[in-house]
């Protein structure tokens, strides 16, 4: 299965909620960084690294699709 059938494949419910926490770290590591306060260099660099997760956790979430589960065997008689 290609990456573009993926991604419009419908997303499981945990990875639904778990793209939207993607996005929520995702927006709040650039609404930080677009603030007009200086921020102290440990502190940037760990926005910037949530950032960079949001966006990871958002994609990986997003390709993730529904495994059928297995079927039962066939009782024997």
């Amino acid at each position: 299965m290609n990456v573009i059938a993926r991604a419009k494949a419908p997303t499981p419910p945990f990875f639904k909620k778990l793209r939207n926490i993607g996005l929520l770290l995702g927006a709040v590591s650039a609404a930080v960084f677009a603030a007009p306060v200086a921020l102290p260099g440990l502190l940037a660099s760990i926005i910037g690294y949530l950032g960079v997760a949001g966006g990871v956790i958002t994609t990986v979430s997003q390709l993730a699709i529904p495994v059928d589960p297995p079927k039962p065997k066939p009782k024997r008689k």
